[in-house]
């Protein structure tokens, strides 16, 4: 009842603020711009802070926008998405998952990011709630917000890997709760929520009358386990995925959800006037895409090389990871036997060993002093380079 209270009280204080004043920075963003005006003056910097594939696209997935450019059919698809694209990804859900989904409930939407919005613009009236994870991925918070939600952080720590569970979820419930979204592998932790604690809380969610939601956007990237689809736990889960980690198609601006069929024409409504459609020939891209698995499938090993490489070198350091990372391309380390500023920490190891990671504030709030998210989205020689910049700032 303590959280409950905090989280009223703080609401309270929010009252006559414009939504807009709400919406926090993205603060690794602010680190990243740093970094290049860093570059642009002349110094190397090791990237360590972004989660951005250092891949290129698929060279089969380049080559069939090439072709569909040449056949100047780029006009609108409908908003929902091309019928080609949602039919590939209905086939794919059954190879990957062995989940039926129909086409109908895939929507392709401009990115995950335009999936998020989508989905929080139908599912929330003003001060209602959404359960999310601290730490977890700052966007969500925002999102939320722009609809005139209110996200409801929950601590999560290593006793349940990072993630939500249903005695956390029993715990924060509110009567205006909507939803609880699971990020699986989770941003900042890289860890992978156990399958008897996602059945728990799609159980939750059902009792409760509300949603599941599971951000997917990772999976495809995972180590020595899989993640599995909330689908598979529940048929009803709202499942938000995308192209641009597994696929290496950021730039694409590319996604889907997957939504009950109560809700397809709420979305549809949505879509018509929000985004008229996602972008055509990335559609088109896509349907390749999926079946790029053998460049999917070479990039993860290299992810996980990198991977291995940081669990061995940064816990001598002194940063310490209790839960190991089984997915994305993140290790979030605990550095409280270096500092108990990770902020300044952060700064200062930008400005004078020219290496930018995350501190953990961007991430929430809960421990965030306490904690760096390193992303290994970036060359093993860099990363390497980087690892020998910290140990000599260290000294």
């Amino acid at each position: 009842m303590i959280a409950l209270r905090t989280n009223r009280n703080a609401c309270s204080k929010l009252q006559g603020m414009r939504r807009i004043d709400l919406i926090e920075p993205f603060r690794v963003m602010q680190l990243l711009e740093r970094a290049k005006e860093m570059e642009t003056a002349g110094r190397k910097i090791i990237h360590m802070e972004i989660g951005e594939p250092d891949f290129p696209t698929p060279a089969a997935v380049i080559e069939a926008a090439r072709q569909q450019l040449a056949t100047g059919d780029n006009f609108y698809t409908p908003s929902t998405g091309n019928p080609d694209l949602q039919q590939a990804l209905s086939v794919w859900y059954k190879q990957e998952y062995g989940v039926d989904v129909t086409p109908g409930r895939i929507l392709i939407t401009p990115g995950t990011s335009g999936a998020f919005s989508l989905i929080y613009a139908v599912l929330l009236e003003a001060g209602e709630s959404v359960l999310l994870s601290d730490p977890g991925y700052p966007c969500q918070r925002n999102f939320i917000r722009l609809t005139g939600g209110d996200p409801i952080n929950i601590p999560v720590g290593p006793e349940t890997r990072y993630h939500l569970s249903a005695a956390l979820l029993a715990k924060h419930w509110q009567n205006n709760t909507r939803a609880a979204l699971i990020i699986n592998p989770s941003n900042p932790t890289g860890t992978l929520i156990e399958d008897n604690a996602m059945a728990a809380v799609a159980a939750t969610c059902r009792d409760h009358g509300s949603y599941l939601i599971s951000d997917e956007i990772y999976h495809g990237l995972t180590y020595g386990a899989k993640a599995r689809c909330a689908l598979e736990f529940d048929d009803n889960a709202i499942v938000v995925n995308g192209f641009s980690k597994r696929w290496a198609m950021t730039g694409w601006r590319i996604g889907w959800i997957i939504v009950p069929e109560n809700l397809i024409e709420a979305c549809r409504r949505v879509m018509q006037n929000i985004f008229i459609a996602a972008p055509t020939l990335s559609q088109y891209a896509a349907i390749t895409a999926l079946g790029a698995a053998d460049a999917v499938e070479a990039m993860r090993r290299a992810y996980d090389e990198r991977r291995r490489y940081l669990l061995a070198e940064l816990p001598a350091m002194g940063f310490d990871i209790v839960v190991e990372p089984q997915g994305a391309f993140y290790i979030y380390a605990n550095i409280s036997r270096i500092t108990p500023d990770a902020r300044q920490f952060c700064w200062q190891l930008l400005e004078d060993a020219g290496v930018a990671l995350t501190p953990g504030e961007d991430f929430g709030v809960f421990r965030a002093d306490e904690h760096i998210r390193f992303s290994y989205a970036t060359g093993l020689d860099d990363i390497r380079e980087g690892i020998r910049r910290i140990k000599k700032f260290l000294l």
